[in-house]
């Protein structure tokens, strides 16, 4: 891990550098770079993989620390940050720079690299929610249980075809057949398909109250913060015929529970798990954003 200290000013700051933000827009880390060392003292910190990023941090000492990266580095900073308990007393500053951006934009922070290095300079800190799971993950903005549906059909460029009808891959069906014949009768194959997705069953309670329960199949459920210290939960109901009106409700512990699913917590993709519960964390943690003039 490569560290450069500039000169000082009445401002320190600890500038980490996520190494794919190096290898994807060096030219967008240069100018971060540039921007921020010319209006304040800086140390730069350019880790070579997770375990160094977290060393970083740990030894901010009182500098200010700022990471550069995509929305993927800022929920790493976070995450690493309350896992020490250390939220409550840091004010968390972020360049993004990536392919990944909608979160740090969604939280207020500019996506253009001299916007947003300026406004580590010349922001606010904005204090706000954190919503924290009973494994003491974190999320940021929304998580999404995602509706089970089955494939759509290969008519697109986007859409995965058959492996065995992949041209040139003509051996692969032939091998698939010659594994069917060999498994005994009532031993099912590896190769087996999957079974059919379809709705998930699910027990959602929002602080204490039931608002779906395992007989109510949904497509999906999604959770978010909303007023201060409160998360708006919406379920979808599986329709029939017309279509199913929304669920709503809001409060501070949501639990959900029953078959096992997977959910998007940000941009990461967990599970699958039985039951997961949420707490929404009033204040928990503050992101410097541009001053509102």
């Amino acid at each position: 891990m490569a560290e450069v200290a500039t000169s000082a000013t009445s401002e320190q700051l600890l500038v980490v550098v996520d190494p794919v933000a190096r290898r994807s827009d060096g030219e967008s880390v240069r100018i971060a770079k540039d921007v921020l060392g010319a209006g304040a003292g800086m140390k730069l910190c350019l880790p070579d993989g997770p375990e160094e990023f977290a060393r970083a941090l740990a030894r901010r000492g009182s500098r200010r620390p700022v990471v550069v990266g995509d929305d993927r580095t800022l929920i790493r900073a976070v995450a690493l940050l309350h896992r020490h308990r250390e939220l409550a007393g840091c004010a968390l500053s972020v360049v993004p720079v990536g392919g990944a951006l909608s979160l740090a934009r969604s939280l207020g922070v500019p996506t253009g690299t001299v916007a947003a290095a300026r406004a580590v300079l010349d922001g606010v800190e904005r204090r706000m929610d954190l919503m924290v799971d009973d494994s003491d993950g974190v999320v940021l903005g929304a998580l999404r249980i995602p509706p089970l549906r089955p494939a759509p059909a290969a008519t697109g460029p986007e859409a995965a075809p058959d492996p065995g009808e992949v041209p040139g891959r003509p051996w692969l069906r032939t091998c698939q057949s010659l594994v069917r014949t060999l498994v005994p009768a009532g031993r099912p194959s590896r190769l087996t398909a999957a079974p059919e997705p379809g709705p998930s069953r699910l027990r959602v309670e929002v602080d204490g109250e039931t608002l779906v329960d395992l007989d109510q199949p949904v497509e999906a459920v999604s959770v978010a913060p909303s007023a201060a210290g409160v998360a708006s939960v919406e379920v979808r109901p599986v329709s029939v015929g017309a279509e199913a009106s929304p669920l709503l409700a809001r409060g501070r512990t949501v639990r959900v529970s029953g078959a096992h699913f997977r959910y998007r917590a940000d941009t990461v993709v967990s599970g699958p798990v039985r039951t997961r519960t949420w707490v929404v964390r009033e204040g928990a943690w503050g992101l410097t954003v541009p001053a509102v003039s």
